[in-house]
């Protein structure tokens, strides 16, 4: 029964994540040989960024097929650490791109180099921005429909790639003003930007990889499910945890310690059907069954 939606949510994950790196391997040619044929040095530093979303895409492919894979004997369960653990090597390339950004801009202020690389630089700048801006909300979107934190973290690569690409643009139109330092300021602050974006997804992962439980709402929709249900008399022990994008739930239910098996079996199906119906995500539900022992003493 679960062999299905693992398989679809894996097939959205890797066709988002191909058309990604589809368009970074046209990107990187496009801008690399622009940047050499005009002699514009921010363009060619921002097609070796683009460079690396290739390699963050090879990575995410590899985790979230890894992540993906069924139980078994070593990992009962399942595989999803390793999205996670994903996320967290992408988030240390972000980290390294934006502090390689601030170190080239610095450098490049520092010894005065002027760059006045003419119109041609704003129409690849241009075509970059647009491009890496759909691609970035593309699969943003079906991070949050897969809920992937492999998949969240890569596409804020992609917002990188488009946010270092409006510093070649804003820096391409200064120069054609007179500012031959302006795509440098550009680039510091982008820099910034990227570096912020890695500290937020790496802190994320830690949390995650820390066995930490899921959010405040989440569990008030799992408390509301519990309280509802007629047919238990208490709960208790309630505890969650995140393994990649699948939620843990476990939890003990009181019932009447008349009920038959069958009875309790089918009071539990019901919890974990209208627990799936509130949170909209991947779960792993275990429900403990306990004799309610006040109602054995009435």
């Amino acid at each position: 029964m679960r062999d299905r939606p693992i398989d679809e949510r894996q097939k959205k994950m890797e066709s988002i994540t191909l058309w990604g790196l589809a368009l970074n391997v046209i990107l990187t040619i496009l801008k690399i040989i622009s940047g050499i044929m005009i002699k514009s040095s921010s363009l060619i530093a921002d097609g070796i960024h683009t460079l690396s979303d290739c390699g963050t895409d090879f990575v995410t492919l590899v985790g979230t097929r890894l992540s993906n894979r069924p139980p078994d004997s070593t990992h009962p369960f399942g595989h999803g650490k390793i999205e996670t653990i994903t996320s967290q090597l992408i988030s240390v390339v972000l980290f390294v791109v934006g502090a390689g950004l601030l170190w080239s801009a610095g450098a490049s202020i520092y010894s005065r180099q002027y760059n006045y690389p003419g119109f041609m630089v704003l129409v690849v700048a241009a075509i970059s921005v647009i491009s890496k801006e759909i691609i970035f909300f593309l699969t943003r979107r079906v991070s949050r429909l897969t809920h992937s934190p492999a998949l969240y973290a890569n596409a804020w690569h992609h917002r990188s790639d488009s946010l270092s690409s409006v510093a070649v643009l804003i820096g391409g139109i200064a120069s054609l003003l007179g500012w031959g330092l302006a795509d440098h300021m550009a680039t510091i602050v982008v820099g910034f930007m990227i570096m912020g974006v890695a500290g937020k997804i790496f802190f994320k992962g830690l949390i995650e990889l820390s066995e930490h439980s899921a959010g405040n709402v989440s569990i008030q929709k799992i408390e509301k499910v519990l309280s509802e249900i007629s047919d238990i008399s208490g709960w208790h022990a309630l505890r969650t945890r995140k393994v990649g994008a699948e939620l843990f739930i476990d939890v003990h239910v009181l019932v009447d310690p008349a009920l038959s098996v069958q009875k309790s079996h089918e009071i539990t199906t019901m919890i974990e059907e209208r627990i799936n119906l509130e949170l909209s995500m991947p779960l792993n539900i275990l429900i403990h069954v306990e004799p309610d022992m006040q109602e054995m003493r009435r």
